[in-house]
């Protein structure tokens, strides 16, 4: 029997993980606006390694080249090859996210699961990608990408740690600061996605395993299936998007949400 909860965290997940709107913070969001509980933080990663897998397969030809000039060149660093360089920034960028990752984890983040928080986070960052993808050039693609603007964006990606800020959203500012044009700095920002889920999905995966939940498993099943599908429509909806268009519309939604979540958060509505 599907689990209505988890299908529509699935739907909410799938939608806004790779979109500059904050997944973690919509996640955190539907508890607290529902009669659901909340889901806690190994069904927000079963629903995170959904959308793994969907970014994974959409991308398969990018990342299949990269595997393959890594093996050929036996996992040396040349550089002089797009395909490994692009492999080997991917892994740059990711190692702050996961030192600070485990850092923060360690303390504990249920400070953060606040809806006041998240309205500001989605405000401000919303301004802050605006005005980065209206001021910047957009003259750049990945080939041209250095390391240390891989390692740019790869802190950069440590704020996300904030739900309301988003992943994608901060990435993708930065990377448009950069002057990288928008499908470009898309592509970097969900390919930069998958070592962090694939990671955080190894843990969950073996504490689920390992565990006498057999309810939570189940719904962790139904939460990577129904996540992959929505994950995929998603991304093929804004790499379609992206091609012509700008980030405009995901910044009025960002203030729009962020403003209703504050009105409410202060008792105004």
């Amino acid at each position: 029997m599907i689990n209505m909860q988890i299908f529509w965290l699935a739907f909410i997940q799938g939608l806004t993980e790779f979109l500059p709107v904050s997944s973690s913070g919509h996640l955190i969001l539907f508890s607290k606006f529902t009669g659901y509980a909340d889901q806690g933080q190994m069904i927000d990663i079963a629903l995170h390694i959904g959308s793994l897998v969907a970014v994974v397969l959409y991308f398969w030809k990018s990342i299949k080249a990269m595997l393959v000039e890594l093996f050929k060149n036996k996992f040396l660093p040349k550089f002089a090859n797009v395909d490994v360089r692009l492999a080997y920034y991917l892994l740059f960028a990711t190692l702050p996210a996961v030192v600070i990752g485990g850092i923060l984890s360690y303390f504990g983040m249920e400070w953060v699961r606040s809806a006041k928080l998240i309205g500001w986070m989605l405000i401000i960052y919303g301004v802050i990608l605006w005005y980065a993808d209206i001021k910047f050039k957009a003259d750049k693609n990945l080939s041209d990408m250095k390391l240390t603007e891989a390692l740019a964006i790869g802190f950069a990606q440590c704020l996300a740690f904030i739900p309301g800020t988003s992943r994608s959203g901060v990435t993708i500012t930065v990377g448009r600061i950069m002057g990288f044009n928008r499908s470009e700095i898309a592509k970097f920002s969900m390919l930069l996605s998958i070592p962090s889920i694939l990671a955080a999905g190894v843990l969950a995966a073996y504490v689920l395993l390992h565990g006498d939940e057999v309810a939570k498993l189940v719904m962790a099943y139904q939460a990577v299936i129904f996540s992959f599908v929505f994950s995929f429509m998603a991304i093929w909806l804004m790499m379609t998007w992206l091609r012509t268009k700008t980030f405009l519309p995901f910044v009025i939604y960002r203030i729009v949400l962020g403003c209703f979540l504050l009105a409410n958060a202060y008792g105004l509505i």
